[in-house]
């Protein structure tokens, strides 16, 4: 039995959409299953970045990177041969740029730049009519910023630190002036005193009498009493000598009688015995 030939078309239409729709849902999981890791995240002006694949299989042919959103010799970075002598093969897009590639399909790029920023894509040739893809965004920046406020409380702690420090050290400093001033002030003092000046009595050797006593001379000559007129004659003569006028001589013993003695026990002196008086 002979199968129409309308039939025959509808079997062979249907079989390659299905075989279409298998390769779209194998490209799409490939591309899925392959992504692109960056090493740091957010690099810095002359830092290195690692662009590393992950999701690469074992076997694969090659592997190829750009840079831009489209993928041709343009924009092509390197290509890399695994298995070669000389396996990275540089690109019309590298532009003295230093970069490496490695096996697992990975990339280097050394000393990083701001105009480096953009999409990077990678390409895996597993045969020839299968390859998966990945890309990424790079963003490279002049120098680590942070936000403004984050050094607010920073600032306003370094501000009072050093007004107080200031004001600290002025005060000091008005100190120590003021100290060598009053300093100055006391030894000025003390060596304006003269010679003239009269010193101070020592009153180390009291005797317990508070009064302070000067000699001076007398102006007149004091009479003394009776009893004494010869011994104050005989001191004045002492103490005013005449250089001119030699010194009297003694009067001249007279001799005593021979009852002298006798009289005196005859005629005691009642004087020395009335000072007698009885103890109580």
């Amino acid at each position: 039995m002979a199968i129409p030939t309308g039939a025959q078309r509808c079997f062979w239409n249907g079989l390659l959409l299905s075989a279409s729709i298998l390769a779209l849902w194998i490209l799409q999981s490939s591309q899925a299953a392959l992504h692109i890791q960056k090493f740091p995240e957010k690099p810095l002006k002359n830092q290195d970045l690692l662009l590393s694949v992950q999701g690469v299989p074992d076997t694969f042919q090659d592997f190829n990177w750009y840079q831009g959103e489209e993928m041709d010799g343009g924009t092509m970075l390197f290509s890399y041969f695994p298995g070669l002598q000389r396996p990275q093969r540089d690109g019309s897009a590298l532009r003295q740029r230093d970069i490496v590639g490695f096996p697992n399909g990975s990339m280097l790029l050394r000393r990083a730049q701001p105009n480096d920023s953009g999409i990077y894509q990678v390409v895996v040739a597993i045969n020839p009519s299968w390859s998966m893809k990945a890309k990424t965004k790079v963003q490279v920046v002049e120098k680590h910023q942070e936000p403004p406020n984050a050094n607010f409380p920073v600032n306003i702690g370094i501000v009072a630190a050093i007004i107080i420090g200031s004001l600290t050290a002025g005060a000091l400093l008005v100190g120590s002036f003021a100290y060598l001033l009053v300093t100055r002030g006391w030894k000025g003092q003390n060596h304006r005193m003269t010679p003239t000046d009269k010193p101070e009595l020592n009153l180390e050797r009291n005797t317990g009498d508070s009064n302070i006593y000067e000699v001076t001379p007398s102006p007149v000559l004091l009479v003394s009493p009776l009893s004494d007129t010869g011994l104050m004659n005989s001191a004045m003569v002492s103490l005013h000598p005449s250089p001119k006028q030699p010194p009297p001589l003694p009067p001249p013993l007279q001799p005593e009688p021979e009852d002298h003695h006798y009289q005196d026990l005859l005629n005691p002196d009642p004087a020395p015995y009335c000072q007698l008086v009885p103890a109580p």
